[in-house]
């Protein structure tokens, strides 16, 4: 398996498209171990997208896309305005309360910093607002996607590590909020610093506000739909994406009224690009996975990292070193369905509760779309910002602290992480 981890590092650094590093290095395993028969790769290519739950992912696709063509980022828009529109660098914090709010729509933390860029960065831009600090904001505040449901990567990891998705969701959402509040107190010192003052001097008035809601409702009740559906047995994960496309069509056809069949149109070829994409590496990882399994990865591991430390809070931190060091150099969909086999069997031996360490998992190796290297949203928001990487990467410092602050809390606050899904599943 040695040769095999070289091959796939070589092939990342010399700039191959991940998935096909992957597919490459996993047949290399194969051809060298002479006892397993070359037929399992392909079989295994087949099997990984083979899984009933993991039928999830592209209907939670297709309907934060349809969600996005259909006026409710429109109203998450205005209502985040106005309830921050007295804070210093409150398009900042626009960014961050939307971010939350979004999460429950896209389930997506690379679409969410490419559609806040686009709609906030130029009106950041107009303010004053230096690129890299709205390209920074923008970027790290959609990590928040990570938590609040449903996540595409809490879907993964769930289905990958045989983890209850419907206690995900439930533990995503006070970490999602806790981390919400987290990057806003720090865009509040960071814009103060900058100058960068409020849009008004009051708070805006609780009629303001109420009606701000009201308008969003369609899209602030959605996640509580969904998990109470999964905790009373209305419909399973997978079903609950298929009620989420249908919901996304209802909203936009008979509420807001703007999915037009041109937009519908679009829709459809943007899940197809997204799902086919995931899809691929899903696939492909099959057959790097098995070479993990058959050589027992999981437990040499767990017998090096044990030996470090019996001590389970240190092993977290350990392992979140690694993670944040894997988030950089791999995609965070890639990390999650090679490591989780790994590391959660290890972490669960030692007491931590699985659906607690699913929350740390997903929010270190999501924070890699932003770090360099090879952060995808870093790279994208720079190109829509006009700036350069390093620019944007510079002005996250404050924001990446923020978030492995929050982080931190999951790790030793476990009750914390559990409380939701302790009341509506059971403990």
């Amino acid at each position: 398996m040695g040769l095999v981890l070289i091959a796939l590092i070589c092939l990342l650094l010399l700039g191959m498209p991940v998935a096909f590093s992957i597919g490459i290095a996993g047949t290399l395993y194969f051809l060298s171990v002479p006892d397993v028969p070359l037929a399992i790769a392909t079989q295994k290519v087949v099997a990984s997208t083979q899984s009933f739950t993991m039928l999830a992912v592209p209907l939670f696709i297709f309907a934060g896309n349809l969600m996005n063509n259909t006026g409710i980022t429109k109203k998450l828009i205005e209502l985040s305005n106005v309830l921050t529109g007295h804070m210093y660098g409150h398009l900042a914090q626009v960014s961050c309360v939307l971010s939350t709010l979004m999460g429950g729509v896209s389930g997506s933390a690379n679409a969410d910093a490419a559609m806040q860029s686009r709609v906030l960065g130029p009106d950041m831009i107009k303010q004053g607002y230096s690129r890299g600090y709205a390209g920074a904001v923008n970027g790290v505040s959609s990590l928040i996607t990570a938590t609040i449901p449903p996540s595409m990567g809490l879907i993964i990891y769930g289905t990958v590590g045989g983890v209850s998705i419907g206690r995900l969701f439930a533990a995503g959402i006070l970490p999602g909020i806790l981390m919400m509040i987290a990057l806003m107190i720090t865009v509040r010192f960071t814009a103060k610093k900058r100058g960068y003052v409020p849009d008004r001097t009051a708070v805006a008035k609780p009629k303001e506000i109420v009606k701000a809601g009201i308008d969003s409702i369609w899209a602030l009740i959605f996640p509580f739909i969904l998990i109470v559906g999964i905790r009373f047995g209305f419909f399973t994960p997978s079903e609950s994406g298929a009620f989420a496309a249908m919901y996304a069509i209802f909203v936009g056809v008979f509420i807001y009224k703007e999915l037009t069949w041109s937009k519908f149109l679009k829709t459809l070829k943007d899940s197809a690009r997204d799902v086919g994409v995931i899809m691929f590496l899903i696939s492909l990882s099959g057959i790097f996975g098995y070479g993990i399994v058959y050589d027992s990865i999981p437990q040499k591991a767990a017998g090096f990292l044990v030996g470090l430390t019996d001590n389970k809070y240190i092993l977290l931190v350990v392992i979140i070193g690694l993670l944040i060091v894997c988030g950089m150099f791999v995609e965070s969909t890639v990390v999650t369905l090679l490591l989780t086999p790994i590391l959660l069997p290890i972490v669960v031996n030692l007491g931590v509760d699985p659906v607690q360490f699913g929350l740390i998992m997903m929010t270190i190796v999501t924070m890699g779309i932003i770090t360099p290297p090879v952060g995808i949203a870093l790279y994208t928001v720079s190109s829509i910002m006009e700036t350069k990487p390093e620019a944007v990467a510079k002005e996250t410092v404050p924001f990446i602290f923020a978030v492995v602050v929050v982080v931190l809390i999951c790790v030793f606050a476990k009750d914390l992480v559990l409380l939701l899904p302790n009341l509506m599943f059971g403990k």
